[in-house]
């Protein structure tokens, strides 16, 4: 009997349906958020699914160390999520290849020509207040200059890719000033948490008055709340540029799946659930077909934007104006 079974195992693996299963399923590494049921993930699942004839099967957590740590024997064909604060690494690890995807139709506010990385969405770093309590800060000195109890939330930058925004984002605005930036911000800070959902979580609770977040952010609170009453404070010097980014793996065994992902990425099918799962703009699709609530969003005059390069030069030295500010 046992015999028997085995005989018949092999030949079901013989055929092409087993033989062809892995071929037929695209491995997509993403962030925790990405592909838990309130993000974008399913959607996006469900939409490429339709036209694929395929499987796609999320892996998520941090999806650079693990990329990193399985080196060649990763088994990811696309990896989706990271953003230009952290790319240098990936890049120069060798294990992303090109994408060959037409970027005609980004409608990003700066101009975007990389050949590994597709962007998907985008926002601006910002400041998050009720409006009901607060009447909000037209620029960065103003939130530096308030007074000592209007509470703020902010995530760590050695944790948390927002908190690494906010940072950079300070050294933007301050430069070689930016440790007394922070020294000026440090008594309103009520706490800094590992990542932006408990930091959000405190504010939303009405334990802080303020919370490191996106300009996209309210968006959700209409839509999904009909709440009118969180706004972000758009400041006059500018708001530091936060895009979310996919790149194909170079040791993929799938790479006409892969390519057909990469390319759906930025087709109107892909680009529409963006707002209303991910909370951000889309990266190729016209103000005028975004959501009610996205088209009335304040958005900065200025954008500030680090390239990767520059991103990873100044990213310990701006960390370090941090924590010296914070623990004094």
């Amino acid at each position: 009997m046992q015999k028997t079974l085995l005989a018949v195992a092999g030949l079901m693996l013989a055929t092409p349906a087993f033989a062809d299963g892995h071929a037929n399923t695209l491995t997509v590494y993403a962030p925790d958020y990405f592909g838990s049921e309130w993000g974008p993930g399913p959607s996006i699942e469900a939409a490429f699914e339709a036209q694929c004839d395929c499987d796609l099967v999320y892996q998520t957590g941090d999806v650079l160390p693990r990329l990193l740590l399985e080196g060649e024997n990763t088994e990811a064909d696309v990896v989706i999520g990271l953003n230009t604060d952290v790319t240098k690494k990936a890049r120069e690890s060798g294990l992303l290849t090109t994408h060959g995807v037409d970027f005609s139709g980004l409608t990003l506010p700066i101009d975007w020509t990389d050949d590994t990385f597709v962007p998907f969405n985008y926002s601006h770093t910002a400041f998050i207040y009720d409006n009901t309590k607060l009447d909000g800060f037209d620029s960065f000195d103003a939130l530096l200059d308030a007074p000592d109890d209007v509470r703020v939330v902010i995530q760590d930058p050695r944790t948390s890719i927002s908190g690494l925004a906010l940072v950079l984002w300070v050294n933007a605005v301050y430069g070689d000033e930016s440790e007394a930036a922070w020294a000026k911000l440090a008594p309103k800070i009520l706490t800094v948490t590992k990542g932006w959902s408990e930091a959000y979580g405190l504010f939303t609770d009405g334990e802080a008055d303020v919370v490191l977040s996106f300009t996209t952010s309210p968006a959700y609170h209409i839509i999904a709340e009909e709440d009118l009453t969180k706004s972000a404070a758009i400041f006059d010097e500018g708001h530091y540029f936060f895009v979310e980014l996919a790149a194909k793996v170079a040791t993929t065994d799938n790479t006409d799946l892969a390519d057909q992902f990469m390319a759906f990425v930025l087709t109107p099918e892909f680009q529409s659930l963006i707002p209303t799962t991910n909370w951000s703009f889309p990266a190729a699709l016209p103000a005028d077909q975004w959501p009610d609530g996205f088209q009335s969003l304040p958005v900065p005059e200025k954008v500030l934007f680090y390239s990767e390069e520059e991103a990873a030069a100044l990213r310990d030295e701006a960390i370090e104006a941090w924590r010296a500010a914070l623990s004094q």
